[in-house]
């Protein structure tokens, strides 16, 4: 009677602690992420530095880079915590255009000369 008390007792222990290393595998792989890629109005390296400071703050953003030339801004983000929508907003709100939509007028008028979109690429 001993013996199957000391079996049963050693499979629950085995089942217990597999089902916590699956759980514990399951975190480690972290939260799934995705890209947007967003084409600004901005022209030069102190827009590329704005923009990529004012997305760190935003929640959910992973990583945020600015291609001056091209004008496309690549941002990695978990889903579960922001949208695109957001993202773009955040994008109008720092004062530059995001994709169709024009930046916001105020936060447009705060930005450095070298900033604005009537300037050249320089």
């Amino acid at each position: 009677m001993k013996l199957f008390a000391s079996f049963f007792l050693c499979c629950g222990l085995l089942l217990t602690s597999a089902g916590a290393f699956a759980q514990s595998a399951a975190k480690a792989k972290g939260p799934a992420t995705e890209t947007l890629q967003l084409k600004t109005s901005a022209v030069c390296d102190m827009c590329k530095a704005r923009l990529e400071k004012a997305l760190a703050y935003e929640k959910g953003v992973q990583q945020a880079q600015l291609d001056v030339p091209s004008q496309v801004l690549t941002v990695t983000y978990r889903p579960d915590k922001t949208t695109p929508t957001a993202l773009r907003t955040a994008v109008q709100q720092t004062g530059y255009d995001a994709d169709d939509q024009t930046a916001d007028a105020r936060a447009y008028q705060r930005l450095p000369e070298c900033c604005k979109k009537t300037n050249s690429v320089h």
